[in-house]
């Protein structure tokens, strides 16, 4: 390629743009899907099912949809993913129109839609290696994370107006036009730039798998980082589960949506700040100080019974996790060999999201039979933990998020002292 690095950064933004806007697009169906299935049943285990079907698939079927983004042009990838991605969304379309849908019609077509993202995502994140040099990496990492925000922050507000003027069955045709526009933009830059060579052995996909493996366990300071990260997750994971719980038992609805956008926006000033200014200084630095404050605001959460108070830290909570994934991101792009990004990229994800998976599983017990009690009215810790952070309905949940948030302060110590992860600061593929 022999396209200047400024023109290169500008196709880059392009192909963001495209994919800003399909991200939003997805956020309002899966939020409009939520709503109308809760509304349909009045059970809250339906609503989950629709975001176990939106993530399961991706997470199983990405180290295939890695291997395939190493074997051919990424770009085209992407556009597979996202056109495979509206068969889904035409399925519940028609089905809807038909006026005989049933809820089993929104899960297959969710499972669909969500099958090939898996072969999407892989794709689009090993891209950046493609077109950008090693010092744009943090910048485009930023607005990477900047329009994944998009779908929480964003979409909910937007489906929220779209769902009291027009029915449902056009947020469809909206999520659809968007994934058109998407691909559009990626075949135009394709165009321009022009194909990419792939030059991997001829082999078949478990080898690549195989290798994709070896790749990422070849470098200890990748995989002591890959696991710290799957850790950290777990307890992001509770927060994810059970902060709307904790949060409903201090005040009304209304207020909690307020919150929860409030708190998304540090998200996007985070992103925002390090697509624009990169990040320039050593990333297991800012790494390991991000993730000391995200520990302090993690455990503020549950210090307090004030909304307003907590609203605040949980902006600043969020704020730091664009500086977090961001030097997680970097660290392990300089350390992996460019033509097995993918695989290696997606076996990471697979990875590090067994965490969040796994927290999903034990939160509701881990709340409803173990913390909450502990600091009910006649709870073990009354007199010790709750003169502290309260007593009452949900207090035990504001418990975790204070064990939580001391041991991802711990976790950041770890990773300062860590001499593998450490060396992937200087080291280069």
């Amino acid at each position: 390629m022999t396209d200047k690095p400024q023109d290169l950064y500008s196709k880059f933004l392009l192909i963001w743009i495209g994919q800003f806007i399909s991200i939003i697009g997805t956020g309002l169906t899966i939020f409009s899907l939520g709503v109308y299935v809760y509304q349909q049943t009045t059970t809250a285990s339906s609503y989950v099912f629709i975001l176990i079907c939106a993530l399961l698939p991706p997470m199983l079927l990405k180290p295939y949809g890695g291997v395939l983004a190493d074997r051919h042009d990424r770009r085209l990838m992407m556009v597979f993913g996202d056109m495979g991605a509206t068969l889904g969304l035409l399925f519940i379309f028609i089905m809807m129109l038909n006026g005989n849908i049933e809820i089993w019609h929104i899960y297959f077509g969710i499972a669909i839609s969500s099958v090939f993202s898996a072969f999407q995502e892989p794709a689009y994140k090993a891209l950046v290696t493609d077109l950008l040099p090693e010092t744009q990496y943090a910048k485009a990492s930023g607005l990477m994370q900047l329009a994944s925000s998009a779908q929480y922050l964003i979409s909910p507000f937007l489906a929220g107006l779209l769902l009291s003027v027009i029915d449902i069955k056009f947020i469809f045709l909206i999520d659809i036009s968007t994934l058109l526009i998407s691909s559009s933009i990626v075949i135009w830059v394709r165009n321009i730039l022009g194909g990419i060579t792939i030059k991997h052995p001829k082999q078949n996909i478990m080898a690549d798998l195989r290798e994709g493996i070896q790749e990422f366990s070849k470098s200890r300071g990748v995989v002591h980082l890959v696991i710290t990260t799957m850790i950290l997750l777990f307890f992001v994971g509770l927060l994810q589960s059970l902060i709307i719980p904790m949060l409903l038992n201090l005040t009304t609805v209304k207020i909690v949506g307020i919150s929860q956008s409030v708190c998304a926006s540090g998200i996007i000033l985070g992103s925002l700040f390090i697509g624009l200014f990169g990040s320039k200084h050593k990333h297991v630095i800012i790494l390991s100080i991000s993730l000391f404050f995200a520990g302090i605001f993690f455990a503020g959460l549950g210090l307090s019974t004030n909304i307003i108070l907590i609203t605040l830290t949980g902006f600043m909570f969020f704020g730091t996790l664009p500086f977090i994934n961001t030097s997680i991101e970097v660290l392990i792009r300089k350390n992996i060999e460019n033509r097995k990004q993918g695989r290696v990229w997606s076996i990471i994800s697979m990875v590090t999201y067994l965490g969040s998976v796994i927290a999903f599983l034990v939160a509701g017990f881990l709340a409803d039979d173990i913390f909450n009690p502990l600091l009910q009215a006649d709870g073990m810790l009354v007199g010790t933990a709750g003169s502290i952070i309260g007593v009452g309905e949900g207090r035990g949940i504001a418990l975790m998020f204070v064990i939580s948030g001391a041991m991802t302060s711990m976790i950041s110590l770890f990773i300062w002292q860590n001499k593998e992860i450490k060396g992937l600061e200087d080291a280069a593929v």
